[in-house]
């Protein structure tokens, strides 16, 4: 059962990644979601690096997470989290991967932290 589901979760990826990339301008937010945390990069594709990353075991979230109730929560502060990152960096524009998942839930609160951290998603 799991073997299929890996699979439609990579075709949806595979899917989604041929209309979104990342470019120098406007580059990549993309989100993983595991079974406890999340995870989120700022990826440019032109080059191949990773400009900014978030995850729920930032350091810079730590007592904020202990505080927080619940992973839809969490996933937002990462939003805001990696937002503030990448403003630092001069981004103002990104686009968003969801990774394959359905937007929703903590994918969605990761989008949504990242526009209230300034961002434009």
């Amino acid at each position: 059962m799991f073997l299929r589901d890996n699979k439609a979760k990579a075709k949806k990826h595979f899917r989604v990644r041929k209309k979104v990339t990342g470019t120098g301008e406007r580059p990549r937010l993309c989100v993983y979601r595991s079974l406890n945390n999340i995870y989120a990069q700022v990826i440019d594709d032109t080059k191949g690096v990773t400009l900014t990353e978030a995850s729920s075991f930032s350091k810079e979230l730590a007592e904020e997470l202990k505080a927080a109730k619940g992973k839809v929560s969490k996933s937002k502060m990462v939003g805001v989290l990696v937002a503030k990152k990448a403003k630092e960096k001069g981004i103002t524009s990104v686009v968003f991967d969801r990774g394959g998942l359905q937007y929703h839930g903590r994918v969605k609160a990761v989008a949504e932290g990242a526009r209230e951290g300034g961002l434009i998603v």
